[in-house]
């Protein structure tokens, strides 16, 4: 029984796709990116147990050399995500299909569909693909966030794709020596990734995340605009893909970031967003959308 480690669910989320969704994050990403606002879900566990102290209410032991978290004792206090020493969480849990699909069937009359998330969902496209086909039996839509840095184009994804209802890909940023500098990884599957899944027509939003005075914003959303306004005119879907520009913000990025390379950096003015988006509108994004 194929089985995938989840790092949280939120049973509805209006932020993560159309209507109101359950939102599933896996643990794991192949991305390190300096402004993660979620790096708990970076790397698995190791049981190397330093956390465990940590907990003031007990909820964390060592059971047969492994780190275990009971969940009813636990207060969300996230000391032992804080004092983690390799961007990890003992807070994960273990689900077969059968058991998540047991937990989304307990909300499926108020949600319009399920979202995956993380770390990076897609690592995990094998059980996503086993999931979504029961999901969708539910009558829910099934939408996949994505770092995009697998090439979906490989023959091995044709299945989940079919099954994916909607896609919402992450371009961080355009440059592809800036982007190896912010995630580890260069870009190239990302953009292939924006033009392929446009052309399915499965390109449900491009998220960019505005960093003043570290990224080349005007680049990024100059060239990822250009893109999915290429892509609309092509499908002639003029106002479908949604880009939306995020505002860089504090919350959650590792202290040594924000006292190393993200030092002094703050979240842009409204000034700048609004002349982003009109940027983007320009280049033929009908539906711009700041958070």
């Amino acid at each position: 029984m194929r089985r995938a480690k989840i790092n949280k669910i939120i049973k509805f989320s209006n932020v993560d796709g159309p209507g109101n969704r359950m939102s599933i994050f896996f643990q794991g990403c192949n991305y390190n990116c300096l402004y993660c606002h979620n790096p708990e879900t970076i790397n698995m566990c190791n049981s190397c147990g330093t956390c465990v102290g940590s907990c003031p209410v007990g909820a964390l032991s060592i059971v047969d050399s492994k780190v275990c978290w009971d969940k009813k004792l636990c207060v969300e206090c996230d000391r032992c995500t804080n004092i983690c020493l390799i961007d990890s969480s003992p807070k994960t849990m273990d689900y077969s299909v059968e058991e998540l699909l047991k937990e989304i069937k307990k909300v499926s009359g108020f949600i319009r569909g399920i979202t995956v998330s993380g770390g990076e969902a897609t690592l995990n496209y094998e059980f996503i693909t086993e999931l979504f086909k029961e999901v969708k039996k539910l009558g829910l839509t099934t939408f996949v966030d994505t770092n995009g840095s697998l090439d979906l184009r490989e023959d091995i994804y044709s299945e989940f794709i079919k099954v994916t209802d909607n896609f919402m890909v992450d371009m961080k940023v355009w440059s592809e020596k800036k982007h190896k500098d912010l995630t580890g990884v260069d870009n190239l599957s990302v953009k292939k990734n924006i033009e392929f899944l446009g052309e399915l027509g499965k390109l449900y939003e491009v998220r960019t995340v505005v960093v003043p005075e570290f990224l080349d914003n005007l680049e990024t959303v100059t060239e990822v605009s250009k893109l999915i306004g290429s892509i609309n005119s092509k499908n002639q879907l003029d106002e479908r893909i949604i880009y939306k520009l995020i505002k860089y913000r504090q919350i959650g990025v590792k202290k040594e970031n924000l006292e190393g390379k993200l030092l002094d950096l703050t979240s842009p003015a409204d000034e700048i967003m609004e002349k982003l988006s009109k940027v983007a509108k320009e280049n033929g994004v009908q539906k711009v959308i700041i958070i």
